[in-house]
């Protein structure tokens, strides 16, 4: 979240008037205050967040917690130290969650540091190295269970995946899903539990913390990350099912059953992923990247089956076209937008199937910190392709697009050349390679910086990264030239045939003109050209208003 020096001074003192409540901790933040303690009072704060329906909660050090005056604090001053924190507390938490963000505070009394904490999501009480906190006073203590229960029932009669299903015992779950699920849970846990531990739990003990099973009964999650195929029967109607669809010359499908914890890395083995060749600015060697990518992929499928609505019986779709892949799943987008995520600040507050989230999460298929859509977009960067796009036209489902093939070459080539582009501009030239419209402070800065071309709305990449070899005879068609390039093949033009219409000067200049200007944008500009020679006496009219004829004046003649 970004405050301003101003904003953060107002909510420092807001905080010390109403003093401490359940949601806000003031310490002094002594210099070698503990990892481990920071991250018990994250897990208080953020389930006291969430049971008092905040949506955040606040941990401030340099404050005497007993004057609340400000004293001043030396924790993790160096440059850096406090964005490790960050992950380190992402490392300890269950599901993985870390602060919304956290701020430096100088004021004449000292240095304040606040840790901005967001509360838990719905249904998803949060544990520090296993032990779910609370607060009691000043002290901290063990999260009871009257209250851990109130928050894993908040989605109790809503969350489809957390129900449990009648007659499925520990059989019906696939054996090797349910190994590849320890191997999962071994490998994002490696720093707190010992891989060969894992793997020698009991299946029961496995299960619950992996948070699939309820005390050792089945529900619809652990059906589908790790359920047999023949097991999906118990799942209906729902037909708990992906689709492969491939669209083109060739048309073939293919549908996939649980366990999806395997079965979307199958549906990905069918996606035709051949090599594409990117041909650098004035190089001759290709950049060979693939089609797609294998991560993109699954992250998308992933939030395609975290995010489905089970209640309205579908399948999740991915459909294959000659250029894309386009990734169907029911139910609105559920909290926020897609563009609330591109730059991977916003945590989510809400899920739809948050027993299922957190599942997915223990077994690494996704995160429960908002990264995913960020990841996604970041690593289509690097691959120097169009960005995905999300289309919410449907009021009840999501469609994603990933492009597999280039849209603009002058895009990729200009994403090859600068490494160093923000993902914000990258996203705004990302919608100049695709005609949508873009911000206007955006076209500033773009143009600014040298990135674009053109008028509005016909912007397009800029020369100096979008001539290639095999190219430039096209971009000249974009390039718009300076005038005395125009005027010259008019007075060319009239020296040697002695006068011209406006239908002939127009045959001469209009396909001349920048491809980037509309038809009316290039009419005007030959106007505006007329006008400068009449004005500089290069050029007089020597037919009517409404039907011009335009000569040479006599003077050019003779210096001609």
């Amino acid at each position: 979240m970004g405050m301003d020096e101003q904003a953060l001074k107002a909510q420092l003192y807001e905080l010390i008037e109403r003093w401490e409540g359940e949601i806000v901790e003031f310490k002094r933040g002594v210099k070698g205050f503990s990892t481990s303690d920071l991250g018990k009072y994250f897990s208080a704060l953020a389930n006291a967040a969430n049971l008092s329906d905040s949506d955040n909660a606040w941990l401030i050090f340099g404050i005497d917690d007993k004057t609340r005056a400000v004293v001043g604090s030396e924790y993790r001053q160096a440059a850096g130290t406090l964005e490790q924190i960050k992950m380190q507390i992402a490392d300890g938490t269950e599901p993985s969650i870390t602060f919304r963000a956290i701020h430096e505070l100088e004021t004449p009394e000292g240095r304040v540091v606040l840790f901005e904490i967001p509360a838990a999501p719905m249904g998803m009480p949060i544990a520090w190295q296993g032990h779910y906190y609370a607060r009691a006073g000043e002290s901290l203590t063990n999260l009871g269970l009257d209250k851990l229960d109130t928050i894993r029932r908040q989605t109790d009669t809503t969350d489809w995946t957390a129900q449990l299903v009648p007659n499925a015992t520990l059989d019906h779950l696939d054996t090797a899903a349910v190994d590849k699920a320890r191997e999962s849970f071994a490998k994002k846990y490696a720093n707190r539990f010992e891989h060969d531990e894992v793997m020698g739990w009991p299946l029961s003990t496995f299960l619950d913390r992996a948070k699939l099973t309820v005390d050792g009964k089945i529900t619809r999650a652990a059906l589908l990350l790790v359920g047999k195929e023949e097991a999906a029967p118990l799942l209906s109607p729902h037909p708990a099912q992906l689709t492969w669809k491939l669209e083109g010359p060739e048309r073939a499908y293919e549908h996939f059953s649980p366990p999806f914890l395997l079965t979307t890395t199958q549906l990905y083995r069918r996606i035709r992923n051949i090599q594409l060749r990117l041909l650098p600015q004035d190089e001759l060697l290709p950049i060979e990247v693939s089609k797609y990518d294998q991560k993109i992929v699954l992250e998308a499928l992933h939030n395609c089956i975290a995010h489905q609505d089970y209640t309205r019986n579908a399948r999740v779709v991915v459909v294959e076209r000659a250029d894309r892949l386009v990734f169907e799943n029911e139910g609105s987008f559920f909290d926020g937008q897609p563009s609330d995520y591109l730059e991977g600040h916003r945590v989510p507050r809400r899920y739809r199937n948050p027993f299922l989230t957190q599942a997915m999460a223990e077994l690494n298929m996704i995160d429960t910190m908002g990264y995913g859509i960020h990841d996604m977009y970041a690593r289509q960067v690097k691959r120097y392709l169009p960005l995905p796009d999300y289309d919410l036209s449907e009021l009840r489902a999501v469609r994603l697009q990933l492009y597999g093939s280039v849209v603009d070459a002058a895009y990729s080539r200009l994403l090859i050349q600068k490494t160093d582009l923000s993902l914000v501009d990258v996203l705004a030239l990302d919608r100049v390679q695709k005609k949508l419209p873009v911000a206007d402070d955006a076209v500033t800065r773009l143009k600014r910086a040298g990135l674009i071309e053109g008028r509005k709305p016909s912007f397009y990449v800029s020369a100096q990264v979008a001539v290639a070899t095999s190219k430039k005879a096209g971009y000249i068609k974009t390039r718009a030239q300076d005038d005395e390039f125009y005027a010259k093949l008019l007075t060319d033009y009239l020296q040697k045939f002695g006068q011209a219409n406006r239908a002939d000067i127009s045959e001469l200049l209009m396909d001349k003109l920048s491809d980037g200007l509309s038809y009316k944008q290039k009419y005007n500009k030959v106007s505006s050209l007329l006008t400068k020679l009449r004005r500089r006496g290069v050029i007089v009219n020597r037919g009517s208003d409404t039907a011009p004829c335009w000569h040479l004046a006599e003077s050019f003649q003779r210096d001609a």
